[in-house]
């Protein structure tokens, strides 16, 4: 499904068509595919094949981030570091920047460095600790 819904939105075999592509990424992504859930929510931050919806491209990129998707984390974190879809919020944003930093990202680091400019303090102990929670809820599950 995720393979059918890539050829369907860059257009590889098939003629690029992004409603079918949509479909068939939901369809991938209901099951619990973090690629897919990834790229649905890519596509509806984009407003590509379906309306933007900042709403839908969060839930979606929440739910592949939860399972330590690390493009979807450092989309979450530009989107709460933006205001898009959810209240501007730096803590939060440092918190999934810092998971995907976590796991070799550059671009994340980068944004870290940013938004550490404009946090206090206490802002910036609140975001470690939420990305401590964040991290034991995601990559200290089994244990």
């Amino acid at each position: 499904q995720y393979n059918l819904a890539l050829m369907y939105k860059n257009g590889e075999g098939v003629p690029q068509d992004f409603k079918q592509a949509i479909q068939w990424y939901t369809k991938a992504a209901e099951q619990g595919d973090t690629m897919s859930q990834t790229n649905l929510g890519s596509m509806y931050k984009n407003g590509e094949g379906v309306p933007q919806d900042f709403k839908q491209a969060i839930q979606w990129y929440t739910k592949a981030a939860e399972q330590g998707d690390v493009d979807a984390q450092y989309n979450l974190a530009l989107m709460y570091k933006n205001g898009e879809g959810v209240l501007q919020d730096y803590m939060i944003a440092y918190a999934w920047f810092n998971l995907a930093a976590f796991q070799g990202g550059e671009l994340p680091r980068k944004n870290i460095d940013i938004i550490l400019e404009r946090m206090t303090p206490s802002q910036i102990e609140e975001g470690q600790k939420h990305s401590k929670e964040l991290y034991d809820k995601i990559y200290n599950r089994d244990k």
